[in-house]
């Protein structure tokens, strides 16, 4: 229990911080949102006017406070340049982002798991330097470079899909789960060779162990001995590798979004940079730190229940 209340004050105490910068760095960069909704041509009366509106002209601790008071009741602000409460702007396109990285992190593990588990059994040196050029190859790629070979390859030499329309899930589940599928795996290949070669190298190092030696000398066969020792142990670097990838995966998507045009948070966020719509930006940028927060937190708390070590710490 002591565990679980440490954490859970470590997560609101980073979140407040981050939260906090947040709104400082937006504060202090060069431009003025006033200036990009009037104009430069704007009188010095109209921007005072504006920034009277906006509460601009208060002192940054007082918007600060009525900002995060506002974000905690579910009150994000007013769009700058849509001029519409930031909340129903970004629960759609949340929506999308999350469902992509849910199903980049569904295909990461589908994949990754078994590969890398059948990569640290392998026993043969010319495979196993195969398996390891592979993974240095597809780790050497980034994902947004994955990306546009996907589309091309897969949407205009194959057409399997049509790169650029997209397909919302208000209108079709089907539709638009077939189309995420493309830059979900491109997210997907890079992570997907990072965490074989992270899974194969934790499997290969408990081989080496002393018990499984001794569990060898008793007559536990193979099969039995990775299932009921091996695995649980070599798991443990894993869950946590993995709990980072989950982490970047959604900000990864920001990039993504750019090259298969999917209207998630990442191309908000870009534009509403460039549009100096500073309470869009900093509610997605906090909504991005809480996520990576959160799913580092669960993973203390499963690293926990698989590691009883922890516990007894």
């Amino acid at each position: 229990m002591k565990y679980f209340a440490k954490k859970f004050l470590t997560l609101i105490i980073t979140l407040f911080i981050v939260s906090l910068l947040a709104f400082l760095a937006f504060q202090i960069i060069p431009g003025d949102p006033t200036t990009k909704m009037l104009g430069t041509e704007a009188t010095p009366e109209a921007v005072a006017a504006l920034r009277a509106e906006l509460g601009l002209d208060q002192p940054f601790l007082l918007r600060y406070w009525h900002w995060l008071t506002g974000f905690l009741t579910g009150d994000l602000g007013v769009s700058y340049s849509y001029h519409m409460p930031v909340g129903p702007m970004l629960w759609e396109k949340l929506g999308i982002t999350a469902l992509l990285t849910l199903l980049s992190f569904a295909i990461t593990l589908l994949i990754a798991l078994p590969l890398g588990l059948l990569a640290g059994r392998v026993q043969h040196d010319a495979l196993d330097s195969f398996f390891t050029a592979i993974d240095q190859v597809i780790m050497s790629i980034p994902s947004f470079f994955v990306g546009i070979l996907i589309c091309f390859f897969c949407g205009i030499v194959l057409k399997l899909f049509t790169p650029g329309a997209f397909v919302s899930y208000t209108q079709s589940w089907t539709d638009c789960l077939a189309y995420l599928f493309f830059p979900a795996l491109a997210i997907a290949i890079p992570r997907i060779a990072m965490t074989v070669k992270m899974f194969r190298s934790s499997i290969r190092k408990e081989l080496g162990q002393d018990y499984v030696r001794t569990a060898q000398s008793r007559g536990l066969g193979p099969s039995s001995l990775l299932l009921r020792h091996i695995l649980r142990n070599a798991l443990l670097p894993v869950i946590t590798f993995l709990a980072i990838s989950a982490a970047e995966i959604m900000t990864g998507s920001i990039i993504i979004e750019q090259v298969f045009t999917v209207p998630g948070i990442g191309r908000l966020l870009l534009s509403s940079i460039s549009n100096r719509d500073f309470p869009v930006v900093q509610a997605i940028v906090v909504l991005l730190a809480a996520w990576i927060v959160l799913i580092n937190f669960l993973a203390d708390l499963l690293y926990q229940l698989v590691d009883p070590r922890i516990r007894l710490r």
